[in-house]
């Protein structure tokens, strides 16, 4: 059968849905996860390059701060970044329902590069803040398109797994970020205590040198960003189906070197008109607010612990005694379980259903905290302990991205995720703002329970959230 054919009527806007989804394989070039995996990469690179180098930053900014009293300090530029963050979500996501995945996905990640060289460049600490909140618009919204698009883009059966490979490159971007920032901000100190070739005694600019890199990965993500198609499912909302037509005959084209493809099945495919206000999509419709509701509890309450982990994880060691540079250092070590959970969850996350990871993720998040009391001064069990909590707190994470993108109509995809997740980040806010203050007031075991513990609520309310994995999206939602 000819596709492509517009002789066949393979040209409506049903057809053209229902042969997007009979194929079952990757079918664009593999260049363009590389190319959504570098904005990936760098993201994260950025919500996680504070973690080690804050100290030197406070030292240097803001009079009067010191490494045991960091930790105070951070809550401020973290909680301004995840302002930004839902503020940049909330409006700019609507954007990519009306404007299209493609273009915004330019312009998000140029206003995270723009932040992230304001950041470089800040002459006190003040402007630092100024800068994480300009940081954090861009990103907020980039992550609300980038899984958006992911999810319309990759194989029905296979949402997740694509999910969690882009997620690969979140964890490289977090390992990046924490390692150079034990190179550049800390001390030198023998190995294990810190890094023999630490600069950071020297070099009392590295922090600096940290966020003109993260600008520069920006600059290039955004280059290349120009390669991407955009999604047929929102052309096709659009109305432009002739458009939409010619990305779908161009994967199939890619898919059928895999082996031949099924006959389309029209019966679940659902096309309804863009909404003028994409908000309306889903405030109006029982279903869809119930369904936000539910993962917004999610996002804000596991956020907690992400965040008291993610941006905080060495200043909660250097406030519980720990010297800064063997904190750093054990912060470092963990992001090599952020790593491998990435891989882990590209590998598995399509065997479960969505919801059913949280559960899992408590239960390796709380035994890496416990070891990581329990090993006292053995530094290899802190290593141990330190790489499970990495990969506990953020095994949850890209099963959740695509459950909540799958969770919304295409006509209102980006703006659902953006308000769950996007409004969830203050859930971070409070994790920095609110918890993270009372952490040096208690034991090791305490404060690790203790952050870990919102996780444990977030789980248990999820199971209470709709199944969607393996499902055709307009039958998830129509």
């Amino acid at each position: 059968m000819d596709t492509t054919s517009e002789a066949a009527g393979m040209l409506s806007p049903r057809s053209v849905i229902a042969r997007l989804d009979r194929i079952d394989v990757w079918s664009l070039p593999y260049l363009f996860i590389g190319i959504i995996g570098l904005g990936f990469l760098f993201t994260f690179f950025d919500i996680f390059d504070i973690n080690v180098s804050f100290i030197q930053t406070c030292v240097e900014l803001k009079p009067g701060c010191s490494p045991e009293t960091a930790l105070d300090s951070l809550k401020f530029p973290v909680f301004l970044n995840l302002v930004g963050y839902v503020i940049g979500t909330l409006a700019l996501s609507p954007l990519a329902d009306r404007l299209g995945r493609r273009n915004m996905l330019m312009v998000t990640m140029a206003i995270t590069g723009l932040g992230s060289l304001y950041n470089a460049l800040a002459p006190n600490y003040a402007n630092f803040i100024a800068a994480r909140f300009i940081t954090g618009i861009g990103i907020g919204a980039d992550l609300s398109i980038v899984n958006t698009y992911i999810n319309e883009m990759a194989p029905v059966r296979s949402r997740g797994r694509y999910t969690s490979v882009i997620f690969i490159a979140s964890a490289l971007g977090a390992f990046l970020g924490i390692w150079l920032g034990l190179i550049l901000t800390t001390p030198a100190a023998p190995w294990p205590e810190g890094l023999p070739f630490a600069i950071g005694e020297s070099l009392t600019t590295g922090w600096r040198w940290m966020y003109g890199i993260g600008a520069l990965l920006a600059f290039i993500a955004v280059l290349l960003r120009f390669e991407l198609p955009e999604s047929p499912r929102w052309l096709i909302g659009q109305g432009r189906v002739r458009e939409a037509g010619t990305v779908v005959s161009d994967m199939e084209a890619r898919a059928v070197r895999h082996g031949p493809l099924p006959e389309p099945d029209e019966s679940v495919v659902t096309v309804r008109p863009p909404e003028k206000v994409p908000y309306l999509g889903i405030l109006r419709e029982t279903m869809y607010l119930r369904r936000a509701a539910l993962l917004l509890a999610v996002w804000f309450i596991g956020y907690i612990t992400v965040y008291g982990y993610a941006s905080g994880f060495t200043s909660v060691l250097a406030s519980l005694k720990y010297p800064p540079p063997e904190a750093g250092v054990i912060a470092a070590i963990g992001t090599l379980g952020f790593v491998a959970c990435a891989v882990f969850a590209a590998l598995f996350i399509e065997r479960l259903e969505r919801k059913h990871w949280l559960p899992i993720s408590v239960l390796i998040t709380i035994g890496g905290g416990v070891l990581v009391w329990a090993a006292g001064t053995n530094l290899l069990w802190a290593f141990v302990g330190a790489a499970l909590v990495f990969f506990g707190f953020n095994l949850w994470v890209p099963a959740t991205y695509a459950w909540s993108a799958e969770s919304f109509p295409t006509r209102a995809r980006t703006t659902g995720f953006g308000l769950v997740d996007g409004v969830g980040h203050l859930g971070g806010g409070i994790g920095i703002l609110v918890i993270a203050p009372l952490v040096p007031h208690m034991s090791v075991l305490t404060a690790f329970l203790f952050i870990s513990g919102f996780l444990v609520v977030a789980a248990i309310i999820a199971q209470f959230g709709t199944a969607t994995r393996a499902r055709v999206l307009d039958e998830v939602s129509p």
